[in-house]
C-alpha cells in the first residue's frame, strides 16, 4: 500500500461524502453569482471533487517518477476515475444542468473500455491510457466542476461555459473511445 494507492483510496472514500453533500438539502445558505445562485453545499462538494480529480494528477505522477505502479493501482486509479465522473454527471442530470443522453454517452463509453481493458487482461495484455484519454478527462474534470459551481465564474456575464464544456468533453470521450478501440482492435480479433 504506497502512497499513490492511498491517494487513489482516498479519492474514492471522498465519493460518498461528495455525493451526500450534493444530495441532501443542508441549509448552508448560498451565494448569488451573476444569474446563478450556488448553495455553500454546493459549494463545498465541487471543492471536494476538484480536490479528487487532482489526486488523480498526483498519484500517477508520482507512481511514474518514484516506479511505484502496480497491479492494485492499474486497478484501482481507473476505477476511482470512473466512479467519481460517473457520480458527479449523474448528480448533475439530477440537477437538471446536464443532458441525460450526454452523461449516458460519457458512462457508456466508459463501460466499453473497461470492457476492452478485462479482455487484454485475460490475454495478460496491459492496455494503457493514450493522450487522447487523457485530453478526454481533463476536460470531463473541468466541465463537471465549473458545472457544480453552478457556471461560477462564467455566470457573472452569463457566458454557458460549463455547458460548452460538457459538449467538448464527450466530444473527446467519443473520440477516444473510436481511438482506443482502433488501436487495441487486436486484443479483441485475437482473444481466445
Amino acid at each position: 500500500m504506497n502512497l499513490p494507492n492511498k491517494l487513489t483510496l482516498s479519492r474514492i472514500c471522498l465519493i460518498p461524502i461528495f455525493i451526500i453533500l450534493m444530495s441532501v438539502p443542508f441549509s448552508w445558505g448560498s451565494w448569488q453569482i451573476g444569474e446563478a445562485e450556488l448553495p455553500v453545499a454546493h459549494f463545498v462538494s465541487a471543492v471536494l471533487f476538484i480536490v479528487a480529480a487532482a489526486t488523480d494528477w498526483v498519484d500517477g505522477h508520482y507512481a511514474r517518477k518514484y516506479n511505484l505502479v502496480t497491479n492494485l493501482g492499474k486497478f484501482l486509479d481507473p476505477l476511482a476515475d470512473k466512479l467519481l465522473v460517473s457520480a458527479a454527471l449523474i448528480i448533475l442530470v439530477e440537477m437538471g444542468v446536464a443532458p441525460a443522453w450526454v452523461v449516458i454517452l460519457i458512462i457508456s463509453r466508459e463501460f466499453a473500455v473497461t470492457g476492452l481493458r478485462l479482455v487484454a487482461a485475460g490475454e495478460g495484455i496491459v492496455l494503457a491510457a493514450g493522450n487522447m484519454g487523457k485530453l478526454k478527462t481533463a476536460t470531463q474534470m473541468v466541465a463537471i466542476a465549473v458545472l457544480l459551481l453552478h457556471n461560477f465564474p462564467f455566470s457573472y456575464i452569463g457566458f454557458p461555459f460549463g455547458e460548452i464544456m460538457l459538449y467538448i468533453s464527450l466530444f473527446f470521450t467519443v473520440l477516444s473511445g473510436a481511438d482506443y478501440f482502433i488501436k487495441n482492435w487486436h486484443v479483441m480479433r485475437d482473444s481466445k
